[in-house]
Parts: C-alpha cells; structure tokens; sequence
C-alpha cells in the first residue's frame, strides 16, 4: 500500500485526484473513495474501539437500538437502514465513514484543532477494484445494478434468500459469514446510505464494511496492497489547507447544516492562530537563559 507525503497545496492536490481520468467514459472520474482522519492512528471501526469482541456485543447494541430509538425514529424495514441511523448519530457499528469527496475528506482530516501539531491523513480507496474482490453472488448483484456499490435495499433483499438463521439478527446478517466462508477469507463492500438527512447528503457519504466486524479494516487493506492508498496530510500545511476549504465552502457550516454545524465553524474561522514562540525574542527568553548567557 503506497503512502505518500505531499510538501505542498498544489501536490496535495495532485496526490488526491491520482487516476481521475476515464479513458472508457472520456470523462474525469475517480475510482476512489475517501476517508480524512486527523492523526494517523489504526483504520479501526467504532465498535472494535468499543470491545475486544465486538461481534459478541453488536446484537445487542443493534437490538436495544432498534427497540429505543421508535421513540423518535419511525419503524424501519431492514437492519441496514436501522445501522446507518445508529452510524450516523454515533452508535458503535462495524460501519466505517467514507466519502466521494476528496475535500470533504480533507475536512475530516484538519478539523480538529486538538492534532494541529500532528500529521493527518487521507485514505483512498478503489471501489470499483474492492467490488471486483467480492464474493460472485455479490459480483453479480452489482454487475446487475450497474455500479460499484451497495444501496440497503440492495443488501435487504440480497439477504432474504439466506438460510433462516435462529435468531432475526442473525436471519438479516448472518449471510455474510456464509458468503465468507464460501469465499475463504473476508470480503469488503460499500454501502450508499438513503438521505435521512442533509449531513448525509452534503458529505457525499458512503460507508464501508468488512464481511467480518472482529477484522480491522487497516490489516485487511495492508494485505490488499493495490486496493488503497495513503496520503499524508503534514501538520505544516494543516492551517493553509483549513482556510482553502474555506475559500472552497467546505467547512462545518456546510458539511453539518445546523446551528451546533454554524457554530463549530464559527469557532474555528476566527479561532487566533499562535505562532510557536521564537526562542530569540525576549519575551521567550527565560531567567535561566539569560544566566546562561551571563556565563
């Protein structure tokens, strides 16, 4: 898996829009999707950071989720659906965030002014070759839509011709271990989501998921080595790159269109940037260093 570093803007650029032309369509498509995180920690879904065992414990997430949210959410007709909701307003799922967008992405990856003095990072990832690697069921399902990924209804329908399993849970997702084992090892796919709400629909998002939730996407992907790439985003560049996104409208009044979304850019666009001290200058200069000097 190539990682690499740009220096500048302009080469940051260039790195994320790597193979973009389509000699087929005669058009600028890229067969990437992409992922922003602020530090270069493990590719890790939110249910592996939750528990050691995170398939043990995804039922019952999925089942108490499912039963309280009626309170606000109207009954839905297949647990994909139900597992984007929960992904969306922060349910620990096997369900990892991407997005067509490679700025968007860049957003994600420079947002958080807690990494400011570390170095982020953006994966890109091959769809249309991650669908080529899939199972034949699943192969064919696509080759039939005409696409590279998954909607829930997709999945829903795919998964009602699975042996009835002995629980429902198991009934609507168990396929995929059947589908693994036929395979011989785990398997990727990407999932569309339906636009339950505009955040969804302004970061071009998507979501991605490995046939088994013990398996960390970062480990699958390293042993996939023409599958994805990494572009380092340097923490020098991490200020110059917010206030392009900015100039570009992509910013978190924008990506999260409400008031916590307007308020969070607020406070970022006139956060004052301070500049690391300058060990010459006086006012840096402590008593220690100033005996020092006297020596």
């Amino acid at each position: 898996m190539a990682d690499i570093r740009p220096e500048s803007w302009s080469a940051l650029l260039d790195a994320l829009q790597h193979n973009t032309w389509n000699p087929q369509l005669r058009r600028f498509r890229s067969p990437y999707v992409f992922r922003g995180q602020g530090t270069p920690a493990p590719l890790t879904t939110s249910l592996q950071r939750l528990s050691e065992a995170p398939r043990d414990i995804e039922r019952h997430l999925v089942r108490a989720f499912r039963k309280y949210a009626l309170a606000t959410v109207p009954p839905q007709d297949d647990l994909w659906t139900w597992l984007t909701i929960g992904q969306h307003h922060g349910l620990p799922t096997r369900l990892l965030d991407w997005s067509y967008s490679p700025l968007v992405a860049l957003h994600f990856a420079t947002s958080d002014e807690r990494h400011d003095d570390e170095d982020g990072v953006v994966w890109l990832l091959d769809a249309p070759a991650s669908a080529a690697g899939l199972p034949p069921d699943l192969r064919e399902l696509l080759a039939r839509e005409g696409g590279n990924v998954f909607t829930t209804e997709m999945l829903s329908t795919f998964g009602r011709v699975a042996p009835e399993m002995p629980l429902p849970y198991d009934a609507e997702i168990g396929w995929l271990d059947r589908l693994e084992a036929q395979h011989g090892e785990p398997f990727l796919l990407l999932l569309e989501p339906p636009s339950i709400d505009q955040r969804i629909v302004q970061q071009s998002a998507l979501f991605a998921l490995l046939s088994s939730p013990d398996v960390r996407p970062e480990d699958w992907l390293r042993r996939q080595p023409d599958l994805a790439r990494r572009v380092v985003v340097a923490r020098e560049l991490k200020w110059e790159i917010r206030d392009r996104l900015d100039q570009f409208n992509i910013n978190e009044r924008t990506l999260f269109p409400d008031l916590s979304g307007l308020s969070q850019w607020l406070r970022r666009y006139y956060r004052q940037r301070r500049e690391p001290p300058d060990p010459d200058a006086p006012e840096a200069r402590t008593p220690e260093d100033e005996r020092d000097q006297a020596r």
